[in-house]
């Protein structure tokens, strides 16, 4: 469970979340013409080492993520955010916008992975241990970030905008922000506190890119944090990491304060890049039907 104050690295608590979602997009991009490629995902699932390796190389058969449903739509939905992201950095790359933040970066490499306009800095925040672990492994690998990289090593629970302006990030610059597998992680309180702290360090034309997550139904929710084997997620520990509640939509917060948002179901977006039939059983469906990929735009 959640506490006040709580600490992780890579392969604890909501740092491990990092390498599962690492490995489904290793595995995904084995698959037959995906929708997104990260080579460097499957460079730190292999750095972990232990069960992390054993899973890509078909070690542990019963992994949820080799699922035939559950893994398959799970890994579908790790293509399909990876990709919504990478054209939302495009698309800003394209617009001019040369200052970047990822808000509790993870295990992302965009910074290594995309072509970026030189005069690109890319600034990536989050804990200590996780920013230390893929730099190390990354640098152990020969790779090299393809724009100015600058770590932020910060918690989200802290005075994040002063550590970032003490990096060199200009607030009356343009951003282009991303909250990527962020929010069920924290509670509304501090939701709500984001959304506003990344509204005010925004200049004009700045953009801000977000995953949402509704609440995963009260009985189904329940039954993963009191069964975690009756679904095949290993998801008992993901659902006791998470805050299950309703926050503020990107669309609603951002367009009442002059931003231009849209925002489209994960299921939507699926089928809009011809992937609309990877969910087969209700089960497979849970957690891709709450997902909504949301984007705002500051005039």
């Amino acid at each position: 469970m959640r506490t006040d104050g709580d600490t992780w690295d890579i392969t604890t608590s909501v740092g491990s979340t990092a390498l599962f979602v690492a490995a489904a997009r290793a595995l995904a991009g084995r698959g037959e013409a995906p929708l997104a490629v990260d080579p460097f995902a499957e460079v730190f699932v292999r750095a972990a080492g232990g069960e992390w390796a054993d899973l890509l190389d078909g070690k542990t058969p019963n992994h949820p993520l080799l699922d035939p449903e559950w893994g398959g739509s799970f890994r579908t939905f790790q293509e399909a955010r990876t990709r919504y992201f990478d054209d939302y950095f495009a698309a800003a790359s394209a617009a001019g916008i040369g200052q970047i933040v990822l808000l509790a970066a993870g295990l992302d490499a965009r910074a290594y992975r995309l072509s970026w306009p030189d005069g690109t800095i890319v600034y990536e925040l989050d804990r200590p241990r996780v920013l230390e672990f893929k730099r190390a492994t990354l640098a152990d690998n020969g790779d090299k970030p393809r724009a100015e990289r600058r770590e932020v090593a910060v918690d989200l629970r802290e005075d994040w905008p002063k550590a970032l302006r003490e990096h060199g990030f200009d607030a009356s610059a343009p951003t282009a922000w991303l909250v990527e597998g962020l929010l069920p992680y924290l509670p509304v309180d501090a939701t709500e506190q984001l959304f506003e702290q990344i509204d005010r360090a925004s200049g004009p034309g700045s953009r801000v890119a977000v995953e949402e997550l509704d609440p995963v139904p009260g009985p189904i929710y329940e039954a993963m944090t009191a069964q975690p084997d009756s679904v095949p997620t290993g998801g008992g520990d993901w659902a006791n990491l998470i805050y299950n509640e309703k926050r503020p939509e990107v669309v609603d917060w951002f367009g009442a304060r002059g931003w231009q948002a849209e925002s489209v179901r994960l299921p939507d977006y699926l089928a809009s890049v011809g992937r609309a039939d990877v969910m087969s059983s209700d089960l497979a469906k849970l957690v891709p039907s709450l997902v909504r990929l949301a984007t705002a735009i500051r005039p």
